[in-house]
């Protein structure tokens, strides 16, 4: 009658209960239930003690649980770290670190310095300037030294007319980017010359940056990391803007007129293009203007 008795007590553990099972049989004593009102003392205590034993084997069995659902090193999770204590100065810069390293890893270009300018990329050669090797050409503004293979070659730069006047206030209004199929060791000399306090051009891209597509360099404005409704592209070469061709302004490849008017032209459309908030418009009206100049002109020879 004992035993039946302390089985059905809920008030111990497992463990608890057969041992105190074993010791009653040996020295005859009655379960702490029957013996309650006799010995209320000892029932108290007893009751404390299984209770205490509960309360142990809870946070036991909690703080497996909390250390399981813990993400650690080991399992590839980083720790993470106490950032509000920082100044905000160094937290600013913090986060214009990570986003120029991850627009460097995903983009060509770093992010806009101020978001409100639109990008205007500017192809280099027979757009801005004409260049050519020995022999020296009659008319020629200055000269470059490149190596390029391990052999320096003179280049011979003519610049189109207007072209200094034309940097100058276009840098005042858009993000300028020289994007050429050149390589940068030649490249990189002109544009030195073009921009020699380093004020007019945001950024250079060479031909490392085109892709090429059976056997010709595509300028793919899609990996600058820009807005295409806020871009415009000048080239001379319509291979260069075939991925995007609503983004772009054709222009004639210049040599040697010096009676050239291209950029002064296309300094008045840039002018005329704060009302558009897509570039691609503006693109559209200019290039339907020009084609319907060029019809006039036509028909009057």
């Amino acid at each position: 009658m004992v035993s039946r008795i302390i089985r059905r007590t809920p008030t111990k553990s497992i463990k608890d209960c057969r041992g105190r099972r074993g010791r009653s049989r040996r020295l005859g004593k009655k379960s702490p239930v029957k013996n309650a009102a006799a010995a209320p003392g000892s029932f108290i205590a007893t009751i404390n003690k299984s209770l205490h034993s509960c309360q142990r084997r809870l946070i036991k069995i909690f703080s497996k649980l909390a250390h399981i659902g813990t993400p650690s090193r080991r399992k590839g999770f980083r720790v993470l770290q106490k950032v509000a204590d920082e100044p905000p100065s160094s937290l600013a810069g913090a986060s214009l670190c990570r986003s120029l390293s991850f627009d460097a890893e995903n983009h060509r270009l770093p992010p806009l310095v101020s978001p409100t300018k639109k990008t205007v990329f500017l192809d280099l050669d027979e757009t801005l300037v004409h260049s050519q090797t020995d022999p020296p050409p009659e008319k020629f503004d200055f000269v470059v030294q490149p190596t390029i293979n391990g052999e320096k070659l003179n280049f011979y730069v003519l610049k189109r007319p207007g072209v200094d006047d034309f940097l100058r206030v276009m840098s005042a209004k858009f993000e300028l980017v020289i994007f050429t199929a050149g390589v940068k060791e030649y490249a990189s000399l002109v544009l030195d010359r073009l921009d020699q306090k380093r004020s007019l051009i945001s950024h250079r891209l060479y031909r490392d940056s085109c892709e090429e597509v059976d056997g010709k360099f595509v300028k793919d404005l899609s990996k600058m990391g820009r807005d295409l409704q806020r871009v415009v592209i000048v080239d001379d070469n319509p291979n260069a803007y075939v991925f995007q061709p609503e983004n772009a302004i054709p222009v004639c490849p210049f040599v040697n007129d010096l009676d050239d008017v291209e950029l002064g032209k296309l300094a008045k459309f840039f002018e005329g293009t704060d009302g558009f908030d897509d570039m691609r418009e503006a693109v559209k009206q200019y290039r339907a203007e020009e084609d319907f100049k060029l019809e006039v002109m036509g028909l009057m020879t």
